[in-house]
Formats: C-alpha cells, structure tokens, sequence
C-alpha cells in the first residue's frame, strides 16, 4: 500500500473495468468488484475516480463490506492544491461513540424528568381526591 496517487491519477480511472475510488483519502481499485457490487454498478460508476466517502458512509455499509473495501486498496491519496476538498470529516471511533453516547444520556435524562414530573402530579391528585373524601 505503498503507493500514493494524485486526484488527477485516481480520475483517470472512472471506466468500468479501470474503477478507482477514494475514500477516506484511501485509493481503492474496484474493478473486479463492480459486477458483484450489491447495489449495482450503476452507484460504483457514478462515483467512478472521485471522491466517493460521503456517498459510502451515507448508505451505512456493514463491516463485511469494509472488509472487502479493505481487499481493494491499493494506495493513498495525495491531495495537492486545487484538488476537491473531502465533503465528509474521516470517522473516528472516539467522534461516533461520544455523540451516541451524550445523545442517549439527554435523552435519559428527559425520560427521568419527565417521569418524576408525571408522578408528583398523580401524588398531588390522589392527595387531593382523598382531602375531598
């Protein structure tokens, strides 16, 4: 994987059977695999010698399609002024594992307020229903 490819090299390759993607700034030679491509070949050519991170991480593949994407590699990408500037930030476990976690604990702590707010008000209406008996 020693190999580093310019955005120039990598747009050269858009043809079917000659398929480089880039993804997360990694150079993947897809050719072999776009007839098996679940999705169809039609997704893999759209983005055929671009930059195709965003639309990959936007159709949440599984870790078996990573593992594949890892057999495919085959360099880096050297980005050089006036190339595309990535449209999606490189995922990091630390990043997903923070938001997920801070978005449930919100969350959890909407459900306790909320909770305790309805049983002091069902407290507060048995007190009353038993003043009027």
């Amino acid at each position: 994987m020693s190999k580093e490819l310019t955005y120039a090299e990598v747009s050269a390759h858009s043809a079917k059977k000659d398929l480089y993607l880039v993804i997360h700034d990694k150079v993947y030679d897809s050719s072999s695999f776009v007839d098996e491509h679940p999705g169809g070949e039609e997704v893999l050519l759209d983005v055929g010698g671009q930059d195709a991170t965003e639309a990959f991480e936007d159709v949440g593949h599984s870790d078996e399609a990573r593992e594949i994407l890892e057999g495919l590699l085959i360099g880096t990408l050297k980005r050089q002024e006036g190339d595309p500037k990535p449209k999606i930030a490189p995922v990091t476990a630390s990043a997903s594992s923070t938001s997920t976690s801070s978005g449930l604990g919100l969350g959890l702590y909407a459900i306790i307020l909320l909770g305790g707010a309805a049983a002091f008000g069902a407290y507060k209406y048995v007190q009353s229903q038993e003043g009027k008996a």
